[in-house]
């Protein structure tokens, strides 16, 4: 990392598991001698870590929220130097963007793994900014379904090609929050008729121009 700044690490778990965090000086400040090593969670210091080489490490054992929350190492020496990391359960949302068209209704799913959110938010994005969804006051448009603790459902009524866009759904734990991201494409109605209107207007073509011969051949042979 840099002196004076921190460097941040989001890592997301889908159920419980060993893992190791693991700080490794860069080589540029290898000059760096007698340094004081601190792991915390929180403001809670951990006592046990691991040193290799411009190296130090802790093992942790994630078994439930009580485990999630912020990790951080500080080198404290000629300079400071620190990271944190910030472990967060897994959200999933839907990877393949949800297809739908104007005036139908788009239904959009996203879960928790391992963990129960205290609560969920659903957010739209307008350019580079998240607005979050209120359905009460967006009734007719918003219908938001927590069907059980782990899985929020989000549903868009009455389609228009605005709503086209990315949505996110943001579950808050009781160490932090962590967010999954869906993506909406809104078609027009013609989208599915043009293989259909392209198809009609080759018929009406040939049936034109098969008019056109026959009532040239008909003028053709009166004049013969």
């Amino acid at each position: 990392g840099v002196s004076g700044t921190s460097v941040e690490k989001n890592i997301t778990l889908d159920r419980a598991a060993r893992i190791e965090l693991s700080c490794r000086l860069d080589n540029k400040y290898s000059h760096l001698k007698s340094l004081q090593v601190t792991w915390k969670r929180g403001n809670e210091t951990i006592r046990h870590m691991n040193k290799t080489e411009n190296s130090w490490s802790i093992q942790l054992r994630i078994l439930d929220n009580s485990n999630l929350g912020g990790y951080s190492c500080t080198l404290k020496g000629e300079e400071e130097i620190s990271a944190m990391f910030h472990l967060q359960p897994k959200i999933e949302g839907k990877e393949k963007p949800i297809v739908s068209y104007e005036g139908d209704t788009a239904v959009m799913i996203c879960k928790s793994f391992g963990y129960t959110p205290i609560a969920w938010t659903w957010y739209m994005t307008n350019g580079s900014e998240q607005i979050a969804i209120n359905d009460s006051l967006l009734a007719d448009k918003y219908v938001i379904n927590r069907l059980s603790a782990n899985v929020t459902h989000l549903k868009i009524l009455k389609l228009t090609k605005e709503d086209d866009g990315v949505y996110w759904c943001e579950a808050a734990f009781e160490l932090g929050k962590s967010k999954g991201k869906l993506k909406l494409r809104v078609l027009s109605l013609m989208v599915p008729l043009k293989p259909f209107l392209a198809i009609v207007a080759e018929v009406v073509i040939l049936v034109t121009i098969v008019f056109v011969y026959e009532m040239y051949s008909k003028k053709k042979e009166k004049s013969a």
